[in-house]
């Protein structure tokens, strides 16, 4: 901080021209004796080290700028050094005048009536833009008795290698902040929630309803429905479809960080806590939506806090004591069962009212196997388009084994069903035996499971097997048909021939 004895040196120089900045400095340095001493003897002066500190800040700051000029209290000029002067072109000594008579842009009164500094700023003079800091300077009671201004550089056009660099700093902060608005907005519409039947069509007319409010949501059924989907679906939908939509997965975050999560962390609030204020997921889905997965595994305390916000719309931070508005649509779901947790008193009644507002009800997988068709396709599609090859296709022997399956894991289970398969086979077209060879407890029929030895067998021996059983497999769904039998194995006729006589199966098989 500049103080009154740097103002007086100031103008010690000031009234003698032909001192220098060093000397008027040094001029009646006040000890104060010395406070510490070393092994050898050696006495340090700190005040005396302080005004050192000073000078030479001083020292370095007015040699590296292209003018300074001194101020008191009342705008007028106590000092200006022979730099500025020249550079201004202001004849004989300025001293006693009003700052903005020789200055006529100078803002060092702005700082005076302030206190705050200046640190950088552009004032025009004439046709010129000069670079400038200014600083207020204080007495030895901390009043204001003058301020102080340095011009960095003489033209402006130095600053714009600064000033590209902070462009492009900023350009690369909205373009990540773009980015991570991408990732929040909801990625599904109702057009991608596949089905044709009865159930899903009036789910849909649910959910669409529901977009047009602004009711809290409850969306109920097993696990790998679709919950999440169709809770992107309304999000993109509704009025804050342009606004963020989170997610958070209330079973896969510990019950020591649930709070922290949902209402954001104050500086330090915590051993190890960051030292910046972090927001939680209210704050970051704020104007848009708020999908709690999995909610009936929220631990008791935490359900107080939330029925809380959904009341009053506000939330605290942990740490703070500060109350932070919100405006959050709700989105909540869960594969159990709400009334018994209820019942049990292990999820609160009040809030179970405040979310069961819209509920709507998943069916499972296997109470709609007309649907499975056109999900299976879709799924192969967006395999193929993941892995750069062509889609495979479903045999109507293929579509009646998925709808006979149970799918206990719903389209979560279908889904990576289908993906073992094509990572099994090289077979555009998919037959019943490749499906019944990924699906728990079945086999195809008419041909036995690969054998499971009690030892090690050779390579050669298993690998042998295992091609007996996928052509004996594609034989018996082409209906002995060898052309189509090879075009399901995914190669040719002659190649099927050759592998068929080479295993010992016959041409004529």
């Amino acid at each position: 901080m500049l103080t009154s004895d740097i103002v007086g040196k100031l103008r010690c120089i000031a009234a003698d021209p032909k001192a220098g900045i060093a000397r008027g400095l040094d001029t009646g340095t006040t000890k104060i004796g010395p406070v510490w001493e070393g092994d050898v003897g050696d006495t340090v002066d700190f005040e005396a080290l302080r005004q050192r500190a000073v000078h030479s800040l001083f020292e370095h700051l007015e040699s590296m700028c292209v003018g300074a000029v001194a101020v008191d209290h009342t705008g007028r000029i106590a000092w200006m050094d022979e730099k500025y002067k020249a550079l201004l072109g202001v004849p004989g000594d300025p001293r006693g005048r009003q700052v903005e008579d020789v200055i006529p842009n100078s803002q060092l009164r702005r700082v005076i009536d302030s206190g705050q500094p200046q640190p950088l700023d552009i004032m025009e003079f004439d046709d010129r833009s000069f670079v400038v800091t200014r600083m207020p300077l204080f007495g030895t009671d901390g009043s204001i008795i003058g301020a102080i201004g340095f011009v960095l550089f003489d033209r402006a056009e130095y600053l714009r290698p600064l000033v590209r660099k902070y462009e492009k700093m900023q350009e690369e902060l909205a373009r990540t902040q773009q980015e991570l608005a991408h990732e929040r907005r909801a990625k599904y519409s109702f057009s991608q929630f596949l089905g044709a039947s009865e159930s899903i069509r009036e789910i849909k007319r649910l959910g669409r309803r529901a977009a047009q409010m602004d009711s809290t949501v409850l969306l109920l059924g097993e696990t790998g429905t679709g919950k999440e989907l169709l809770a992107q679906a309304i999000h993109s939908a509704s009025p804050r479809a342009s606004k963020p939509f989170v997610g958070v997965n209330v079973a896969a975050i510990p019950e020591t960080l649930l709070e922290a999560e949902f209402f954001g962390v104050a500086p330090g609030a915590y051993t190890g806590a960051d030292r910046r204020h972090r927001d939680g997921k209210f704050q970051l889905a704020n104007g848009g939506t708020l999908f709690l997965d999995e909610i009936g595994d929220m631990p008791l305390p935490v359900q107080a806090k939330l029925l809380r916000v959904l009341q009053e719309r506000e939330i605290e931070p942990l740490g703070s004591n500060k109350v932070v508005r919100v405006d959050v649509r709700i989105i909540a779901a869960t594969s159990r069962d709400l009334h018994a947790l209820v019942r049990e008193k292990q999820f609160r009644a009040d809030l179970y009212y405040r979310l069961n507002v819209v509920p709507i009800t998943l069916p499972p997988l296997r109470d709609r196997p007309e649907d499975i068709e056109s999900i299976a396709d879709r799924i192969l599609e967006q395999l193929a388009i993941q892995q750069g090859t062509p889609p495979r296709e479903l045999l109507e022997s293929a579509v009646q084994v998925l709808r006979d399956y149970d799918w206990p894991g719903n389209v979560r289970e279908l889904y990576n069903m289908l993906e073992r398969v094509v990572a099994l086979t090289d077979a555009p077209i998919l037959t019943a035996p490749h499906i019944r060879s990924v699906l728990p407890g079945q086999h195809p029929a008419g041909a036995s499971a690969l054998p499971l030895a009690a030892g090690a067998r050779p390579l050669q021996e298993v690998l042998h097997a295992a091609e007996r059983h996928a052509i004996a497999a594609a034989l018996e769904e082409a209906n002995g048909v060898k052309a189509r039998a090879a075009k399901l194995l995914g190669i040719s006729r002659a190649s099927l021939y050759e592998r068929m006589m080479t295993l010992g199966l016959g041409a004529t098989q």
